[in-house]
């Protein structure tokens, strides 16, 4: 095995929506820079690139606030300037409003529905269209997604629909760009993790609690292990990888019925 393993060395990546260093972006570009990779980011507002500036050394920062298609179209030409060319360019942005607590589904505000597919799934698509000129003809396009968007969770409302839409988005950019390249598009599934954005979900930490229990090693989920996961899928080494949502989770979706969650549920000790 070579030391380069993830032939990721001098090769540039976009990394979109660092919030904080708990965040799975931050962490996805840890691993990156360790593997050699030139990282490049792109956050949401000025406050977040001066507190991320001091961490990052010489690493370009960026601001693109992705409800604005002028702020996607100067981040391309802010970035080209300096970065012609990208191999990979990681997603990792997502909102919803959650101030007004949990709402059965059929009552979603059709205002912060549409606000959340805009920011979570559509600014997939207008980062792709912007970029698709600096992207070299591999390049690499991942997305941070959830590991299932069929388990209807209360507290996670409108989330699970849009983020099923972004990984739907993944086989029609993946099949549009085949047209005349060979970028992949491909996103991780990750299981509940402990993040900043996590915390503003209502009842989210009992959530947690139970999803760790629910790991077939009964250990949570860790941010870095999804972050290996999006180095992997970003790098050459996943070159026979595309249209796809790969899972990270721990095992948790095959182990609902595990004994001790039963015998607990049932009350029975």
């Amino acid at each position: 095995m070579t030391a380069d393993f993830l032939q990721l060395t001098d090769k540039t990546v976009l990394v979109c929506g660092v919030a904080n260093k708990k965040s799975v972006a931050w962490h996805t570009a840890r691993v990156l820079q360790d593997a050699g990779a030139n990282v490049v980011y792109a956050v949401r507002s000025a406050e977040r690139k001066a507190q991320l500036e001091p961490l990052v050394g010489d690493c370009d920062v960026f601001v693109c606030d992705v409800e604005r298609q002028e702020d996607i179209d100067r981040l391309r030409d802010d970035v080209a300037k300096s970065h012609p060319k990208l191999h990979g360019l990681l997603h990792s942005i997502a909102f919803a409003d959650y101030q007004e607590g949990p709402k059965p589904f059929h009552e979603t505000d059709r205002k912060a529905f549409l606000r959340t597919v805009d920011v979570s799934c559509f600014s997939l698509i207008a980062l792709a269209r912007a970029f698709e000129k600096l992207l070299v003809p591999d390049a690499s396009v991942v997305a941070i997604s959830i590991s299932t968007t069929r388990m209807a969770a209360e507290n996670y409302g409108f989330m699970a629909p849009v983020k099923a839409a972004l990984d739907s988005s993944l086989a029609f950019l993946a099949k549009s760009f085949s047209n005349f390249s060979q970028i992949r598009f491909n996103a991780v599934g990750a299981g509940l993790l402990k993040t900043s954005a996590s915390a503003g979900i209502p009842g989210y930490v009992d959530a947690y609690l139970f999803a760790e229990q629910a790991t077939l090693r009964k250990q949570a989920l860790q941010t870095g292990e999804v972050a290996n996961t999006a180095a992997f899928l970003l790098s050459p080494r996943s070159s026979g990888i595309n249209a796809q949502t790969l899972v990270v989770d721990a095992g948790m979706e095959v182990n609902y019925f595990d004994r001790d969650l039963v015998r607990r549920a049932m009350g029975n000790s």
